[in-house]
């Protein structure tokens, strides 16, 4: 009997991210740019 996917098998167990961030990284990271961008800000003078 035929399959009704017609070949379009799809495997998510086989795909695994290989970067995986947690809010709280993003939010440390995006907080790092901001004061670094501020403190360049006042130097220039």
């Amino acid at each position: 009997m035929p399959s009704g996917s017609a070949g379009l098998v799809r495997y998510f167990d086989d795909y695994k991210e290989s970067i995986v961030f947690k809010p709280e990284h993003i939010l440390v990271f995006i907080s790092i740019i901001i004061v670094i961008e501020l403190v360049l800000k006042h130097l220039a003078i």
